[in-house]
């Protein structure tokens, strides 16, 4: 019996994901992790709102949901004070980013990114076909001006950048960003990976205009919102590029259950407030632990704390393992020298009771 064939493409690449989820971890240790503060989703939940919506919602969870997301469109757009011309909405930043690289991108075109960055969007360059070029970190931060520069040298059709950033929690100022877009060589398209930007100071906030046709931006309810795990995004931008959305996307990848729960999240503005704070004093208090224990973190404006070992990548590895032995589910950045951290997300006050317990622990078994 013949198998099917997969493209010469497919076949090339690895059969692998960008991250290994906790799940597969515990299942692996045979035991469920006392703190999860590896995934940066937020443990503080959604809005009670939110969470009443969505179990109203379940009880037509048998039908499609709009496929227009009109009404989470339109509060985005009243909300932003935007055209909702302006947003397309879809499952998380990652399948916009997935959309969005298919819209753009072909076999052998050249994209930029830094290395280390999400890997996310890496992979969907790699799955179609793209040719990934990476420019590294300056000083634990993004490089526009060596993106840009990479970016007209190759005459690449994308540029990737996270601001605030992750995996190391450090930003640039939006004044900075909006003045570096002017070396963003001419149609080159700046995905501007805005995905923490509710955790982070006004600062960072860029002042560009929604009809930009030089960058698209992406959001998201998996962070502040509390609502990783309904996979809710949005992406903004000019309205020609918008709508190019709709000749590649999943057309009813969102479900009810999930609308519900962000429409009704992005109208508490208030819970989202008392998490913003939760948030600020848990990293607070990552930081006074890092400390305590030689380590030192490095200034965030996400929800996590990445926290400097002091020794190379190999000696992070080991600190992040022996954490896991404890039971607390912790990630690291994947590149040097940036693989000298460990990251740290932000939890409730018994999380990092936890966290405070188990690092000592896992220190003296990595310099053991």
């Amino acid at each position: 019996m013949k198998t099917p064939h997969l493209t010469p493409l497919a076949q090339s690449l690895p059969a692998s994901v960008p991250f290994v989820g906790p799940e597969t971890q515990e299942r692996a240790r045979g035991a469920e992790f006392t703190a999860r503060l590896g995934a940066n989703e937020s443990v503080f939940g959604p809005s009670p709102k939110a969470l009443e919506a969505m179990a109203k919602a379940a009880q037509d969870a048998w039908m499609y949901a709009d496929p227009e997301a009109h009404d989470l469109k339109q509060a985005l757009a009243k909300h932003h004070k935007i055209s909702p011309d302006n947003i397309m909405v879809g499952e998380g930043i990652d399948g916009l980013l997935g959309y969005l690289v298919r819209l753009m991108i072909t076999q052998g075109d050249a994209v930029v990114t830094s290395d280390g960055a999400y890997p996310t969007f890496n992979y969907h360059v790699a799955g179609f076909g793209g040719v990934l070029h990476k420019v590294p970190y300056r000083e634990d931060h993004e490089d526009p001006a060596a993106l840009f520069e990479k970016a007209a040298e190759l005459r690449a059709k994308l540029v990737y950048l996270a601001n605030p950033d992750n995996p190391m929690g450090t930003w640039i100022k939006g004044t900075a960003l909006t003045k570096s877009l002017e070396q963003l060589p001419e149609g080159c398209l700046l995905v501007l990976d805005e995905a923490y930007l509710d955790t982070a100071p006004n600062e960072v906030l860029p002042d560009i205009a929604i009809d930009d046709p030089r960058v698209i931006r992406m959001r998201t309810f998996s962070k502040a919102y509390g609502l990783a795990g309904a996979r809710v995004g949005y992406a903004l931008g000019a309205a020609d590029l918008i709508a190019a959305f709709h000749k590649v996307r999943n057309h009813f990848g969102m479900g009810r259950i999930s609308l519900a729960g962000a429409l009704a999240a992005l109208e508490d503005q208030a819970y989202l407030t008392e998490t913003v704070a939760k948030i600020a004093e848990a990293r607070k208090r990552i930081a006074t632990i890092a400390r305590s224990n030689g380590l030192t973190p490095i200034p965030s404006a996400t929800n996590f704390v990445t926290l400097d070992c002091g020794q190379d990548g190999p000696f992070a590895k080991a600190v992040l393992s022996a954490l896991i032995d404890e039971g607390i589910f912790v990630r690291m950045p994947f590149v040097a020298p940036q693989d000298r951290c460990i990251r740290v997300s932000c939890g409730t006050e018994r999380d990092l009771d936890a966290f405070e317990a188990a690092l000592p622990k896992a220190l003296r078994a990595a310099r053991g």
